[in-house]
């Protein structure tokens, strides 16, 4: 009896670039006719995103026992949101210097639904991320109101279902949520069909040349995924002592699992287990710290997000002014709270900000042919950021053993 062979998504995603790279060299005339059903595939993956994100954000808030909000918790949360929007600053910086977008030709692609949004004043661009109407922000795609609101909504349904002891509406979200999630995952099952049709409508208006020119933004990111997890370290051994050679042996095998998995939820009970069982973290830090760190922070999402936009930027030759800049690595912040537990998250991440800000969906499909390789570098950071967090909470709050750090080698 013959096994079947079961490729990933990311195994069938980079055939179905290669079979769309063929297709749009050899038949350029029939791969132009191909675009609506790419077209038709993005589309899909908009639909679910405004609830997608809401729903991922308030579960997310809505979990947090405000009444127990002690000391460690505290840490936790601004230790997340510092260090994610320094990942989202870094990616951008990385970017801005390298310019990985120049020289990407994409002459005949569709450009013709760019808004690049005007400057606006200090005061204007933050008091643009508060909804006076929730309804209207949803139906324009406004993410960053959206989840203002799905944060403040979070608080408030923590509020209550910890004060009341009733968690009915939030076990009914988190339903909610999953059947989001089981939609998301079924529109990913024609991503390669999707990609296919992309690619090969690209590649029959511009060649091959649109899609070489990728690696120079692979490398790049790597880069910035590299530097930042060094700093990572170095933030680590200063400031709790810990010898850094044991912090990469005793990290190994949890960040081989993140990059060969491409999924932090797979890579989960390793990270739980490795955290505890080599690096000394106590259960009480551990458990907390990284159940958090699923869906508060992102470092490799944030980065990845605010790297692509820009570099989308500089292939429409778009050049942005420093407050825009800033905004978008506040975007690419925020929109890491609804990062997706779902094969191809990347792209679904991609379909949540390159619309914000003015930029051609379509763009998406450039990205395609290197997205196992960016869900290598978006899980390992993410990974690796939610344990130096723990291990920092730990130093602060007496949890890490250190006998266990040194011994456990």
């Amino acid at each position: 009896m013959t096994k079947k062979i079961k490729i990933s998504m990311s195994g069938q995603i980079l055939i179905a670039m290669v079979l769309g790279i063929i297709v749009g060299l050899t038949f350029k005339s029939f791969s132009s006719n191909l675009k609506i059903v790419g077209d038709i595939f993005i589309k899909m993956i908009q639909m679910g995103i405004i609830l997608l994100v809401m729903g991922q954000v308030i579960e997310a808030v809505g979990n947090i026992d405000l009444g127990q909000f002690g000391r460690m918790i505290r840490q936790t949360v601004i230790i997340f949101f510092t260090s994610s929007i320094l990942a989202a600053l870094w990616g951008a910086i990385m970017v801005i210097v390298f310019k990985p977008g120049l020289g990407i030709s994409i002459k005949g692609l569709s450009d013709n639904n760019i808004k690049v949004g005007q400057s606006m004043s200090f005061s204007k661009v933050i008091s643009d991320f508060f909804p006076s109407n929730i309804f209207e922000s949803m139906s324009k795609g406004s993410i960053v109101q959206v989840i203002v609101f799905s944060i403040v909504f979070g608080i408030a349904l923590s509020a209550f279902c910890h004060s009341t002891n009733e968690f009915q509406l939030l076990d009914i979200l988190k339903q909610f949520n999953k059947v989001i999630l089981k939609m998301i995952s079924l529109i990913m099952t024609i991503a390669p069909i999707g990609i296919f049709a992309l690619i090969a409508s690209a590649i029959g208006k511009l060649g091959i040349k649109v899609i070489i020119p990728m690696m120079k933004y692979l490398i790049i990111y790597g880069f910035a995924t590299i530097t930042y997890l060094v700093f990572w370290i170095l933030c680590i051994t200063l400031v709790t002592k810990l010898n850094f050679i044991y912090l990469i042996k005793n990290m190994w095998d949890m960040s081989l699992m993140a990059l060969a998995t491409t999924s932090s939820a797979v890579t989960f009970p390793t990270e739980l287990k490795d955290t505890k069982e080599k690096l000394g973290v106590k259960d009480k830090v551990a458990q907390i710290v990284l159940s958090l760190g699923m869906s508060l922070n992102s470092n490799g999402s944030a980065m990845h997000m605010s790297i692509t936009i820009i570099t989308i930027a500089q292939i429409y030759g778009i050049k942005y002014d420093l407050q825009t800049y800033m905004y978008i690595v506040l975007l690419a912040t925020l929109a890491s709270l609804a990062n997706a537990v779902v094969p191809g998250a990347a792209l679904v991440s991609l379909a949540i900000v390159v619309p914000q800000m003015g930029l051609p969906v379509e763009s998406i499909a450039l990205f395609a042919g290197v997205d196992w390789f960016v869900g290598m570098l978006r899980t390992i950071l993410n990974v690796d950021s939610d344990v130096f967090s723990s291990i920092l909470v730990a130093h602060k709050n007496d949890g890490i053993d250190t006998k266990v750090f040194y011994e456990s080698n």
